[in-house]
């Protein structure tokens, strides 16, 4: 009886760690009607989101004003590429995490790393140029992310 009931438990957690990583994979997500996969979340959550990537948006164009400027402002350019480094995903709240699919995590996890890189080559003197280059880079990945995913929180659609 007792090795019935310990190969039941095990059998369970098995399924359980498998379902989790299924999740962890897949996220919460179903077939959009525009081709793109839809990040099922509940509204707050969407916001808090896309808040994020607001935030990301004006930190990029705090670069690039001040990489256009005659005389950039390095203090400037450091700070706004910090501000949308990791720190700003420390403090993401694990459930939306899980909600999130894979290969979305990990084109926003290098998007945030990237900018903590990019703030420390511009402390390192790298030319506006080479800074507008980073970001262009940067910013395929956020066109090609908004090309695959949308976010559904029941409200009207966007």
């Amino acid at each position: 009886m007792k090795s019935g009931l310990c190969v039941a438990a095990v059998g369970l957690w098995v399924l359980s760690a498998a379902a989790g990583g299924w999740f962890f994979v897949k996220g919460w997500t179903t077939q959009g009607a525009d081709g793109r996969t839809e990040i099922l979340l509940a509204a707050s959550e969407r916001d808090q989101i896309l808040g994020e990537m607001r935030q990301l948006l004006k930190s990029v164009d705090a670069l690039i004003r001040a990489a256009g400027d005659s005389q950039p402002d390095r203090t400037v350019m450091a700070q706004a590429a910090r501000a949308a480094g990791m720190s700003m995903a420390a403090d993401t709240n694990p459930a939306i995490m899980a909600k999130l699919p894979l290969p979305f995590k990990q084109m926003g996890m290098s998007i945030h790393k990237d900018m903590d890189t990019l703030a420390d080559a511009i402390v390192q003197n790298e030319t506006p140029q080479h800074v507008l280059q980073r970001l262009a880079s940067m910013t395929a990945r956020c066109t090609t992310c908004h090309d695959l995913y949308r976010f559904s929180s029941g409200r009207s659609r966007d």
